[in-house]
């Protein structure tokens, strides 16, 4: 049996809960449809005050009330419901980390900007209603992976105007591409490079695919997960001299 970190989540809610407890956070995110942490990160639960819960070796423990619906169940898992795990990975998470998380359930359509925004009216005034605010300002179902959404809400963290997401190119009608990133009006493209060494066949798509844009005068720049780490306003740097100089022709 392979152990991933659904799996951990569904061990722990059949043998360890006791009323009171349902699955939270980042776990949430995995059982509802959306991102999965590594199967070594711990399940986050949500516990009420009243049932004295913990700590528990593998659990990241939360004390907290919820309201009446804010719990329902994936066949007999207590999960938190997709709008208070959205409330709760934006006050628990950093927010470039909370929207991601919150991306990654748009995206699957687990839930949406309607939604979430009726369920921001119902906090509003609570402790935590700003944060889930900038969090819903930023969200974008269009990104298809996390670091995808990190990597445009650190741009527009950053001051740069905001990208469209999976921007489709076209020529006299025909798709050429799509691009993870673009300011289509100026023919500007980013694009995230992930491990493309686990998939050489990707990588030669892709470059293919990129390639095809180049001939309509598109500037196309590439980040990796090590400059998003060690070299981020090196990134920034090209982005804004790209856009500056297409600014400048125009």
């Amino acid at each position: 049996m392979e152990i991933s970190h659904v799996t951990r989540c569904r061990a722990a809610a059949s043998w360890l809960f006791p009323p009171g407890c349902a699955i939270a956070g980042r776990s949430a995110v995995a059982l509802l449809g959306g991102a999965e942490p590594r199967a070594d990160e711990p399940v986050e639960v949500l516990v009420e005050p009243s049932a004295r819960f913990g700590p528990v070796a593998g659990l990241r423990i939360h004390v907290a009330r919820w309201q009446e619906g804010e719990v329902s169940r994936i066949g007999r898992i207590p999960v938190t419901t997709a709008a208070r795990t959205c409330w709760d990975v934006a006050r628990w998470l950093d927010v470039v980390e909370a929207v991601a998380h919150v991306d990654s359930l748009v995206h699957q359509r687990v839930t949406g900007p309607a939604d979430l925004t009726a369920y921001l009216g119902q906090r509003r005034g609570e402790r935590g209603a700003r944060r889930f605010a900038d969090v819903l300002s930023l969200v974008d179902g269009g990104a298809e992976s996390l670091p995808e959404s990190r990597l445009r809400v650190r741009i527009v963290r950053a001051g740069l105007p905001r990208p469209v997401t999976q921007h489709v190119i076209e020529r006299n009608g025909r798709f050429v591409a799509r691009v993870d990133l673009a300011w289509p009006d100026l023919k500007v493209a980013v694009e995230y490079d992930g491990l493309w060494h686990h998939d050489p066949d990707q990588f030669h798509r892709d470059r293919r695919r990129l390639n095809r844009i180049l001939g309509d005068d598109w500037i196309v720049l590439h980040v990796t997960s090590r400059r998003m780490a060690e070299d981020f306003e090196g990134v920034l740097t090209e982005i804004r001299t790209a856009l500056r100089r297409r600014r400048a022709t125009r």
